[in-house]
């Protein structure tokens, strides 16, 4: 394994779902079930909080429990007079933990015959991510105070949170001035969706809180530490996923950004930077072993490992058996696009990715990470803030029914999916997004299915991205709940890449790859795995269906994503010119060639 560099809990039930256990052999003509082994996965998402555990042996999962994070809307602290501003309270984090993990171990004894507590031998952890955390010097958040109890800038400040984004532009322009190096593997620009940028906007906005803030830690460290009684940030283990894609840490120039850097972009940092340590660990480390607190809260054994933490993107690639050449998207609110590459392996630095870190996804490759900043959030807008044709009429079901009839080019609309800004490959969060072609005529569900296509472009920007820069992509294997939830997606996605997309067998692959990690830091002597590539074989899979492109489609969407890239090229570029002059006329054609079925 490598090392990289120098409140009160309100129990309430959670939603569960049993999954089962199986009969596994005979004895004496009789079936009995094996003495298995079995590991948690946790969950931080945007919304929600879930536990899954799983049979160590084959992946299957015998529990899942969902539990809603009770503050904020859907959990989001919000704020109404700034758009950019999202942020979770830590509170929640506690809550949900104690009862979504109580909630699936009671169903998995009730329902899973062969499940025991005690059989529970490792635990991993994702989280969303970058979404730091200020903490003081014994690692507790400032949020238990009483006194930053309801200051959203003393909570997690939540991936999707984009107030930074003038303090993001100023690192990569200093950067680029004294550490060009920094950014080479940051893609070219630095993200307001970052450790930097988020801190250092706060002490601009909330000095009371920088002020009491000790450090900053990433709630993907912070919860693995938590379980583990290692919070005190003298002791507390960083992940390279969170460090490496995030916060400027690589090992080729020491770990994070050095001091001299810091206080080129303001000396008032230098307080955090400090407070950094000089290693960072891949998910194939523990954290630590589960406190004697915690396991009396859980019903659990004392001392179990807990795996070092990741963002649920990278570990949704290990749920779905990321290898190289295979690309992984996890489509849910965003995207998430994650590949592997061997360290051994040369591997140029690529513009517009959110980072090239070894070791980030799996030990002994390089973490490629992309994404959209927006998809399925693209989708709910549409349909909670524009309402069309009414709740029934204009559900997600309904408008997906009525687009699904719909050909591609049919409607003349052509959109651009930065509702949220674009995280790849032009990392600016103050895009917005666009539709060309609307008429008197156009239809609810027409610009339903133009959003969807939008989507699908801005993911063939990214494929192309890795490919032209040698980064082969011969396989695609989506998880996340719209490729569970939406066929008509997964089309269009297959026909505008003109590639077969496959769906993770699991439909919590971010829990899962989280429960991976912790078989492999129980070890094989305990009933887990001593490496990752034997855990990914017997614990993941592919369904059975799958998604092929349609040649007359692919036709089509190739046309339209040349006039897709050239509105994303002259929005989203500086020095790009063009006129746009025959762009809706060229939208209008298409349209009426298919509609008389000329295309």
């Amino acid at each position: 394994m490598h090392i990289w560099g120098k409140g009160a809990i309100i129990p309430e039930v959670a939603t569960s779902q049993l999954l089962g256990g199986t009969k596994r052999k005979e004895k004496n003509g009789k079936e009995v079930m094996p003495m298995s082994k079995f590991t948690i996965g946790l969950d931080f998402g945007t919304n929600s909080v879930r536990a899954v555990i799983v049979r160590v042996e084959d992946g299957e999962e015998v529990a899942t429990s969902v539990w809603n994070y009770r503050r904020g809307e859907e959990g989001v602290i919000v704020d109404p007079k700034d758009p950019h501003l999202a942020r979770q309270d830590p509170r929640d984090y506690v809550e949900g933990l104690e009862d979504c993990v109580k909630e699936a171990i009671a169903v998995a004894k009730a329902n899973c015959k062969d499940f025991s507590s005690e059989d529970v031998i490792g635990i991993g952890v994702d989280t969303t991510g970058s979404t730091p955390l200020p903490v003081d010097g014994n690692g507790t958040p400032l949020a238990f105070y009483d006194e930053f109890k309801d200051d959203p800038n003393a909570m997690a400040w939540l991936w999707k949170d984009h107030t930074s984004f003038a303090e993001a532009e100023a690192i990569t322009q200093k950067a680029s001035e004294i550490r060009p190096h920094y950014l080479a593997k940051y893609g070219g620009r630095y993200s307001s969706e970052w450790f930097w940028a988020k801190i250092w906007h706060c002490s601009k906005v909330a000095r009371k809180v920088y002020e009491a803030a000790y450090t900053w830690v990433e709630i993907a460290d912070w919860i693995p530490a938590l379980l583990t009684g290692t919070t005190h940030p003298s002791v507390l283990k960083r992940c390279i996923c969170a460090a490496g894609h995030k916060g400027m840490f690589n090992p080729s120039w020491g770990g994070y950004p050095d001091e001299e850097f810091i206080a080129a972009l303001d000396p008032i940092l230098l307080k955090v930077r400090k407070t950094l340590p000089d290693k960072a660990y891949h998910i194939g480390h523990k954290a630590g072993g589960l406190t004697k607190e915690w396991a009396d809260k859980l019903g659990l054994r004392e001392g179990i490992p807990v795996a070092i933490g990741a963002f649920d993107a990278h570990l949704g690639g290990v749920g779905s058996g990321v290898a190289p050449e295979i690309l992984v998207k996890i489509i849910g609110t965003s995207t998430c696009d994650i590949t592997v590459w061997p360290l051994e392996e040369p591997l140029p630095d690529i513009p517009g990715l959110c980072g090239i870190v070894p070791e980030s996804v799996l030990p002994n490759y390089h973490g490629l990470e992309a994404g959209q900043s927006a998809v399925g959030d693209i989708f709910n807008w549409f349909v909670r803030e524009i309402k069309p044709w009414g709740e029934i009429e204009g559900s997600h079901e309904a408008l997906s029914e009525k687009a699904e009839k719909l050909l591609p080019g049919e409607s003349g609309l052509l959109a651009l999916d930065w509702h949220n800004g674009n995280r790849t490959i032009l990392v600016d969060q103050r895009l917005t997004g666009l539709i060309v072609g609307l008429t008197l005529h156009s239809e609810p569900a027409e610009i339903y299915r133009a959003l969807i296509e939008a989507t699908a472009f801005g993911a063939r920007v990214i494929m192309e991205r890795f490919e032209e820069y040698g980064v082969k992509i011969n396989r695609i294997i989506a998880c996340g709940g719209i490729p569970e939830k939406n066929p008509l997606v997964m089309q269009i996605y297959a026909d505008v890449l003109n590639r077969t997309i496959e769906i993770a067998s699991s439909s919590q692959t971010c829990a899962l790859g989280a429960a991976i990690a912790g078989a492999v830091v129980a070890g094989k002597e305990n009933g887990g795995y001593d490496n990752f590539q034997e855990a990914l074989e017997k614990m993941t899979g592919i369904r059975d269906e799958k998604y092929e492109p349609i040649q007359r489609h692919v036709k089509i969407y190739d046309r339209l994503y040349r006039l897709y890239r050239r509105l994303h090229d002259i929005f989203g570029t500086q020095n790009y010119t063009d006129n746009l002059y025959d762009l809706m006329k060229e939208l209008l054609d298409i349209r009426d060639k298919v509609r008389v079925g000329e295309t």
